[in-house]
């Protein structure tokens, strides 16, 4: 008899080809990633064909500064989703994705940074000094971005047995630091319509209180056990 026919209908059967089929969450990231990754590239895309085509209106500096840094904040908050939606789901699989989007945040953090020291002021330190001593956004998103450097540096599984598991998770904690401080630096840039600023800071204040809330009931859980 045909082996296909004799695992037919098996519960055990059917659960293993299930859990191994391409519907399961770790076959279905696995295929995921690799689109995900030309999605992320969209926004970048997107600006140079508007770049070519006059689409950046009459201040196309102002424009793509501001551009790159919406999606850097942006993909922070995404990479910031991922532990939650992974914990509420039970994908975990979805944890693979975490490193890839905040890597593009990184990417378009750099990007944002590199449009304002260089289209923007020129490279010019006799301009960009007193910019950031003067502006309190400027001096916090200059601050946000530096602290996403070693977070991108270690982010890798080398890195992350170099450092130990506990040491590369305090490190990483930092990505909280510098999502409040990308909300802080889009709230004082912007100067008349604060909607989009505030809807990132209410997204970030759900997924803080997310995070507080599983901390207690760790500390909690683990109250009964030391006793």
């Amino acid at each position: 008899m045909d082996a296909d026919v004799q695992t037919s209908g098996h519960p055990v059967a059917e659960a293993n080809r299930w859990s191994l089929g391409r519907f399961s969450p770790v076959g279905f990231v696995r295929r995921a990633k690799p689109v995900l990754f030309v999605v992320c590239l969209i926004p970048l895309a997107w600006l140079i064909w508007d770049a070519f085509n006059t689409g950046l209106g009459a201040e196309p500096i102002k424009a793509i500064i501001h551009r790159t840094g919406g999606w850097t904040l942006r993909f922070l908050l995404i990479t910031l989703t991922i532990t939650p939606l992974r914990k509420i789901t039970g994908w975990h699989a979805l944890i693979r994705l975490r490193r890839m989007f905040g890597l593009f945040a990184f990417f378009y953090a750099c990007l944002h940074f590199l449009s304002y020291v260089g289209l923007d002021q020129a490279f010019d330190l006799h301009y960009i000094i007193p910019d950031v001593i003067k502006h309190k956004y400027v001096l916090v998103g200059f601050t946000s971005f530096l602290l996403l450097i070693p977070l991108a540096v270690t982010s890798t599984n080398g890195m992350v047995r170099r450092l130990g598991g506990r040491r590369w998770q305090r490190l990483h904690r930092l990505v909280y630091v510098t999502a409040i401080g990308g909300v802080l630096h889009f709230l004082w840039l912007v100067k008349s319509d604060i909607r989009e600023p505030l809807l990132y800071g209410a997204i970030l204040a759900v997924l803080l209180d997310y995070r507080l809330y599983q901390q207690q009931r760790g500390t909690k859980t683990a109250v009964p056990a030391n006793n």
